[in-house]
């Protein structure tokens, strides 16, 4: 572990610095070290900072409680996840109010081609459970993460089918890794540490207290490239992860439900108001996302490209590896600016070299 691990901790633990003050430090002063380290003066003058927080910064002095947490993370050998790390989850790089830090137990790739986010209700029906299980059984050949809050319900249900289909899970929790929420989930969340991963943005000894669902809700929506609605109400999670999906530019889908049936009031009112797509299966996710799997054609053709840029021949480069990439790999694979990647995007698709997909996926023609 480095030192800097120390000052990434206490970035975390300070009062008044939440996750969107944090990030916009690390973006002027380039680490956590240097945040402390920083003059009193010049932390008032960042803006969003002020003095309240530049105090803040200033005065803190509990790094004995960072230190505890380093020894907890190589006791159990978990690995921590700055922002700035190339496998910290690059989807949630973008989203405003992302995690500066994460804590993950796992094996499995946070940066694969094909994310999905399964929620519902912790009360499910027979009909939620056949869904949900069906529909990650159909996507059993299309190597995706399936990502959920390990809640009773759908969550559960979600993170077992993946399981039974060899499917990487990963559960994103609302609490300290020393801990498993809800307890009876337990052997549950082993198989899902050996067989994909489970991640939190809190400390150790933190307990699921209920203003920590709605921050572990961000996550789910943020590190994915679709979030599922299997089955709801009107109120609750599901809608919340729901709302962040739509707002970080996520595709949302929902299963529709019978009407007047309290379990599907949620999927429909997402459905009713175009806050969700309507899908009966895995063959129209896989449609709608552009997974749907199909041959590549031959990629000699980039020998017959001409008068390509340098940031367009970077990102052809990248397309040419996989079938389909999706834009926020494009950002982290070749390290050029978001404005830059847009731009040679748009030539390519203009040359009829490259196709926009649903769901901000790209590949070659």
């Amino acid at each position: 572990m480095t030192n800097d691990l120390l000052y990434q901790i206490a970035l975390t633990l300070v009062p008044n610095i939440g996750d969107v003050h944090a990030k916009a430090l690390i973006n002027i002063y380039g680490n956590a070290q240097s945040v402390f380290k920083a003059k009193r003066k010049d932390l008032e003058n960042v803006e969003g900072i002020g003095t309240i927080r530049a105090n803040s910064i200033k005065a803190f002095d509990n790094f004995q409680s960072s230190e505890d947490e380093i020894a907890f993370i190589e006791k159990y050998k978990i690995a921590p996840l700055f922002i700035t790390d190339k496998n910290y989850p690059q989807r949630l790089v973008n989203c405003y109010d992302s995690p500066v830090l994460l804590y993950y137990r796992g094996n499995t790739d946070l940066n694969t081609s094909k994310i999905i986010s399964v929620v519902g209700t912790r009360n499910n029906s027979d009909y939620g459970k056949t869904v949900c299980e069906k529909l990650i059984e159909e996507l059993a050949a299309e190597n995706i993460l399936v990502i959920s809050g390990l809640a009773f319900g759908i969550d559960t249900i979600a993170h077992k089918a993946a399981l039974k289909n060899n499917l990487p899970t990963v559960g994103v929790l609302a609490h300290g890794l020393d801990r498993i929420y809800p307890s009876q989930n337990k052997s549950l969340a082993k198989q899902m540490a050996a067989h994909g991963g489970l991640l939190t943005e809190f400390i150790s000894n933190t307990n699921p207290d209920k203003q920590n669902f709605p921050k572990r809700n961000r996550i789910v929506a943020g590190m994915c490239d679709a979030v599922i609605v299997i089955e709801t109400g009107k109120k609750g999670g599901s809608l919340i992860t729901a709302e962040l999906g739509n707002n970080y530019n996520k595709d949302v889908f929902a299963i529709p439900g019978r009407i007047g049936d309290s379990k599907s009031e949620g999927c429909n009112y997402l459905i009713k108001n175009n806050k969700a797509a309507l899908i009966n299966g895995a063959a129209d996710l896989l449609e709608m996302m552009g997974w749907t799997s199909t041959k590549p054609i031959v990629k000699k053709q980039r020998e017959l490209f001409i008068e390509l840029s340098l940031d367009e021949k970077t990102v052809i480069e990248i397309l040419q590896q996989q079938e389909a990439v999706h834009i926020d790999e494009l950002y982290f694979k070749s390290s050029l600016s978001s404005s830059a990647v847009a731009a040679a995007l748009l030539m390519l698709e203009m040359q009829g070299i490259v196709a926009s997909m649903p769901g901000k996926i790209y590949k070659m023609i």
